[in-house]
């Protein structure tokens, strides 16, 4: 499997407009890896695109991806569903659809039946947004997947986060297995599909208990319910035997340049931060 990490930013991508901070800055002057767009991932082998954040065009175009099939979704929120236009951008063809030639290959997406229901309740007065590119132009087909399925040889199980909103993903090809959990997956689910696995990338989580500003983050800061501490990251790794941990979904509320990411991992082992561009090999 051959996964690309398109986006490693977080709510708030990298730089943050109008914010003029030492690491927007740096990200302004340095472009990536300094700067980052919105989380996404890219599995090469099947074309599959997991999230679509607002900025998903601008990262399809700046790595040069030559075809998405498949769209994966994680949950609703705009930071993950936002960028939805992309399906107008890959496979509208107004003059075709104005004589009534409608699109032959719609991208396939999938999703837990109660993601694909949250991402359907993004609308208009007119509908939903996703009932128009399904129903009207023939640009997507929805897919609800209860747990997994197959595409090529790569099986996808889809496990829900028991707060209702996410999932975390399991992607397995020929003894291989990688876990991605982009965001909204605390508590983190227990399942026996995660033990063993080569590679888990996970998001929301904090780096450092002091953030941006110098703002300190106590034990009774309410992040610490829906975020992760890297201590807890170590746990999971630990508790399911996980070989490698890349943490992604980086906010810029940390204040966290990509040279404290660097500076950070000498602090853990088999633990790194993602960065936009990042290859994944697990083919080996």
């Amino acid at each position: 499997m051959r996964f690309m990490v398109l986006g490693s930013g977080g709510c708030a991508s990298i730089p943050r407009a109008t914010c003029s901070c030492p690491v927007c800055t740096q990200a302004r002057k340095k472009g990536i890896p300094y700067a980052r767009f919105g989380c996404a991932l890219f599995l090469e082998d099947i074309s599959l695109l997991i999230d679509t954040p607002e900025d998903i065009n601008h990262s399809l175009n700046h790595w040069d991806i030559k075809a998405i099939d498949h769209v994966l979704y994680s949950h609703w929120h705009p930071d993950h569903t936002l960028g939805m236009r992309i399906f107008e951008q890959l496979r509208l063809n107004w003059c075709n659809d104005s004589v009534g030639i409608k699109n032959e290959k719609p991208i396939q997406v999938y999703g837990l039946p109660h993601v694909i229901e949250d991402i359907q309740a993004i609308r208009n007065k007119f509908g939903p947004y996703m009932y128009n590119y399904e129903k009207n132009h023939h640009l997507i087909r929805l897919q609800p997947v209860d747990r997994e399925w197959v595409i090529g040889d790569i099986k996808i199980t889809l496990i829900p986060v028991s707060n209702q909103i996410s999932t975390v993903f399991v992607f397995e090809q020929t003894g291989k297995k990688v876990i991605y959990a982009p965001c909204n997956v605390k508590p983190f689910p227990d399942d026996p599909l995660f033990h063993n696995a080569d590679l888990l990338i996970i998001g929301d989580t904090i780096p450092s208990e002091v953030a941006k500003n110098h703002f300190v983050i106590e034990k009774e800061n309410k992040m610490r319910k829906y975020l992760f501490m890297m201590e807890e990251i170590e746990s999971i790794k630990k508790q399911y035997g996980i070989r490698r941990v890349i943490v992604t979904h980086l906010e810029e509320d940390w204040g966290f340049s990509y040279d404290d990411y660097l500076e950070k991992e000498k602090e853990y082992e088999n633990i790194t931060f993602a960065y936009d561009g990042m290859s994944i090999d697990l083919t080996d």
